[in-house]
């Protein structure tokens, strides 16, 4: 049986922030001329259904034409028709069932997926009629531009989280003139409208990680690492210490690694269920309402939950894989975003390496620039730099290192230092205060008083600044912040120097 929509009798009210969107997306749709395409970004909980639909709405009303929204996933498709539903708007799912649509007056939208319509408008380039307006549900997905030769002088209005196309032979660019970027993530933190993200890091040697022609870590490398007992240990390490008892999604590569979680979870006696591509949906929807009916449920996947998934009161994400892709890390931890009267922080276990590679889920993003400059930001582009950069200690210039004859050769190496430090279980901070030591004896050591102690401090200045930069690195600190550690650092020594050349 195909299901219809029909209007319902009651809608959801915007919030604030909502409305000012759908404000400033529809009068730029107004004034741009048919063919002008708009990208809409707006972080993963924010509302982009909502929203597009009620510009769904405005449009059918001012314009008296129909709107058409493509999604590439059926239970994306199911929601969206919901949610339109609700806004008043009498809709027609287009799934695999429906082979024509002899009577299309009766609809004023059409929700179909992409891979069924294409099918529909190779044999019948009319299949629609009427269409003023096409929505693209995570419109950095490529798979849509296939069918949008079949739309000329209508606008087009892609939504995603990201702006960073999927396939980097064809940026987004090409398709949409004109970006329109909504609140960020740390403002609708501050407002109350996402829950505050704690990222917690555990290190691991991704060395044996390779890189596939798509430019992601391959499952099968990942398989080989994440399967190890190693790494199983690592992972109830970290669930014990930050999710246990608590509603958990944990992320993985590969099929076989989340079922050796699965596995593991259950020896060990945590209510867990494991989920993939493979399961009907009768087994996928009898999981889910596992999920969502347990409490301290744990449910390990692949990357099938990263969208098309809300379960507002999980309280712990934990990647279980690295990606190079930051589309699918901000999917996945937003899928632990959902603000509950009860839950406004949830945490975020990382076992991937991935908050370093892309910083916090939070750290603002200059979204234009991504969409103007996406070969900076394309996973195909992306080099670790980060490990490079924290290889090696700064190198003093050979006239300096002549100045230290005294004292060890020995190199200080701010990310071996921070590492060892997590294994210990100390604080980072101690970094720093091995670092200022280090310092410290040498300029004990090759100064005779105190002015020439002061000589040396400022000759050591450029390695100061090194050692507290990468120190902010390791812990991904803000600009301000290392800067002020850098002041509180140099302060420190001064004091430090004084008062032993004072005695």
């Amino acid at each position: 049986m195909i299901e219809e929509n029909t209007p319902a009798l009651s809608e959801k009210k915007l919030y604030p922030y909502q409305e000012a969107a759908v404000a400033n997306i529809f009068n730029k749709l107004i004034e741009l001329p048919p063919s002008a395409n708009i990208l809409f970004q707006l972080p993963t909980g924010g509302g982009k259904t909502i929203i597009f639909s009620e510009i769904a709405k405005r449009y059918i009303t001012q314009f008296n034409r129909k709107v058409l929204i493509l999604t590439h996933r059926i239970e994306l498709g199911k929601q969206t028709s919901d949610v339109l539903n609700s806004v008043g708007i009498t809709n027609k799912i287009i799934n695999s069932e429906v082979k024509q649509l002899p009577q299309q007056s009766h609809y004023q939208s059409f929700t179909a997926l992409v891979e069924t319509l294409n099918n529909r408008l190779q044999d019948n380039d009319q299949f629609l009629e009427d269409i003023g307006l096409v929505i693209v549900d995570e419109a950095h997905n490529n798979s849509f531009r296939k069918i949008f030769h079949y739309f000329e002088n209508v606008n087009i209005l892609g939504v995603t989280a990201t702006p960073l196309s999927s396939n980097k032979k064809l940026p987004l660019y090409q398709t949409y003139t004109t970006l329109i970027v909504g609140e960020s993530i740390a403002d609708l933190i501050q407002q109350g409208y996402l829950c505050e993200g704690q990222t917690f890091n555990f290190d691991v040697n991704l060395s044996s990680l390779r890189v596939g022609n798509n430019g992601e870590f391959t499952v099968g490398s990942h398989e080989l690492l994440y399967t190890q007992a190693m790494m199983q240990s690592k992972l109830i390490e970290a669930y014990e210490e930050y999710g246990k008892g608590k509603k958990t999604l944990i992320f993985n590569a590969g099929i076989l690694t989340s079922r050796v979680v699965y596995e593991t979870f259950k020896k060990k006696g945590y209510p867990v269920r494991h989920l993939d591509s493979t399961f009907n949906d009768r087994d996928r929807a009898e999981t889910l309402e596992w999920f969502r009916n347990t409490k301290d449920g744990v449910l390990t996947s692949v990357s099938i939950l990263t969208t098309g998934f809300d379960e507002p009161e999980v309280e712990t994400i934990i990647l279980n894989r690295a990606t190079k892709s930051l589309t699918l890390y901000h999917q996945m931890i937003g899928r632990g975003s959902r603000v509950l009267p009860t839950k406004k922080q949830f945490n975020i276990v990382d076992l991937g390496n991935n908050s370093r590679r892309f910083n916090l889920w939070q750290f603002p993003i200059d979204w234009k620039h991504v969409f103007v400059a996406p070969h900076l930001y394309l996973e195909h582009k992306y080099k670790d730099e980060w490990d490079y950069e924290l290889e090696n200690d700064y190198e003093l210039p050979p006239e300096i290192k002549e100045r230290f004859l005294n004292s060890s050769a020995e190199a200080f190496i701010v990310k071996d230092r921070y590492l060892m430090s997590l294994r210990k279980g100390f604080k980072p901070g101690v970094v720093l205060d091995e670092s200022l030591e280090d310092h410290f004896g040498r300029i004990k050591d090759n100064a005779a008083d105190f002015d020439e102690a002061m000589e040396l401090f400022n000759l050591l200045s450029e390695e100061m600044k090194y050692r507290v930069a990468q120190f902010g690195k390791c812990i991904n600190s803000t600009k301000n912040h290392t800067d002020y550690q850098y002041q509180t650092y140099s302060s420190k020594l001064r004091r430090r120097i004084m008062n032993y050349f004072a005695e």
